[in-house]
């Protein structure tokens, strides 16, 4: 039903819709209808023919993503109440910088009653050069591959820039600052970056971070959800510690770093102070070239989804990707626009363009060298890729690039 759909995405349960549901569910089962349903109940040991109400009532909490009705219930009453009583006043929320990794929750934060400062920091380092460099030509070298790649202007990249660089610049002891994050590879990227700039721990310090939200069926990030789920969010925020910056501060240098020999070694693990950085860390290590086949795992997943379903226009292969073959989803359209080039372009491609069009109505498809390096038995490293970059470490084949194992281990070819 589409009022489940839509819960199922946005977080925000519509209870009346749910309950009118069960009712309608009893009713044809009742009338030797809805087989399925039935089917679900005999599977628990409710064979029936006499259902109650509170059995419809378990599979529609089913259907909506919780293990029982009493649970669905407790959570559409919890975020309730915080909508109603979200404790603004009495947490000085008015006095805080709100920090986040793009601007996908600033209308909804303000619908949700927020009004402390937002902070949009959006450099997308799970793409292109992030070398370790001094802080001039580290800037230099990102708004260098800002322009190239998203067609900015040199004035218009500038412009983004400095006002991050300002916001960062003025971040000190007194600052208060929240910061809303998910797990995957671009927002705890931009966590540590955020942290590692920090000389001290500020008067103020919380995180607000989750990987999940009771009910939804596929969490990509926090730009999905409702305003109330968001005000439900914000007595979750937790302080961060001196712990919290040192972690950063080490994970920072190992992905800048021209050597991955650190960054795989803290890929994967839990690291208390910040729980989702090592599972992120790993995540974005898969994009080295893969010791079998030479490709990073966004590429090797493309390839997978066109030999999957067949040419498709690039827009729906994004769609698959999002929601069905990335682990942990990461990257918006334009960066998987950007991403999909190099398979397309290269002087033996993997994937053929039919021209014209916007990119994301283009259709496209597996060519056959694209097969035989889905299949492992032609690495696209042999192939002349062009050069690319993941954080510090350059990738050129024909220089004994680095690769990655599935498990994780690195070394050069």
């Amino acid at each position: 039903m589409p009022a489940i759909n839509a819960s199922r995405h946005h977080g925000l349960v519509d209870l009346p819709s749910l309950r009118k549901r069960a009712k309608h569910l009893l009713k044809a089962l009742k009338s030797n209808q809805a087989e399925q349903a039935r089917v679900q109940l005999r599977t628990i040991g409710l064979p029936g023919p006499d259902y109650k109400l509170a059995d419809t009532q378990w599979l529609v909490a089913r259907e909506a993503g919780f293990p029982s009705w009493p649970k669905l219930i407790a959570h559409a009453d919890s975020v309730a109440f915080a909508a109603r009583h979200p404790d603004f006043a009495a947490s000085n929320e008015a006095t805080v910088q709100h920090w986040r990794c793009g601007n996908d929750i600033e209308h909804s934060l303000r619908v949700a009653g927020f009004t402390g400062t937002f902070h949009m920091f959006d450099d997308p380092m799970v793409m292109g050069p992030v070398p370790a460099l001094p802080d001039d030509n580290y800037w230099q070298v990102r708004a260098a591959f800002i322009q190239q790649t998203f067609g900015l202007s040199p004035r218009d990249a500038q412009q983004r820039q400095a006002s991050q660089r300002q916001a960062l610049a003025q971040l000190g002891h007194d600052s208060e600052l929240v910061l809303w994050c998910e797990g995957d590879a671009y927002d705890q990227l931009f966590l540590i970056r955020l942290l590692a700039s920090l000389a001290t721990v500020p008067r103020r310090l919380e995180l607000i971070e989750i990987n999940r939200v009771p009910g939804i069926e596929r969490f990509i990030g926090l730009g999905q959800l409702a305003p109330d789920v968001l005000a439900w969010l914000w007595p979750q925020r937790r302080a961060l510690a001196a712990d919290a910056l040192a972690l950063a501060r080490e994970a920072w240098a190992a992905y800048t770093s021209a050597d991955p020999g650190n960054w795989a070694r803290m890929a994967g693990p839990v690291h208390p102070a910040l729980p989702l950085l090592g599972p992120a860390l790993a995540r974005q290590l898969q994009e080295l070239p893969g010791a079998s086949d030479g490709l990073s795992l966004t590429q090797r997943l493309t390839l997978r989804i066109l030999a999957d379903h067949g040419a498709l226009p690039a827009g729906k292969v994004f769609a698959h990707l999002s929601k069905d073959y990335e682990p942990l989803p990461f990257l918006g359209d334009l960066m998987f626009a950007t991403l999909l080039r190099p398979l397309i372009d290269a002087p033996q491609p993997l994937v053929q363009e039919q021209p014209g069009g916007e990119w994301q109505h283009r259709l496209v498809r597996i060519t056959d060298l694209g097969e035989r390096v889905l299949r492992g038995t032609v690495n696209w490293l042999d192939c002349a890729p062009a050069e690319r970059w993941v954080g510090g470490v350059q990738i050129v084949a024909e220089q004994k690039p680095w690769v990655v194992s599935e498990h994780g281990d690195v070394w050069r070819r």
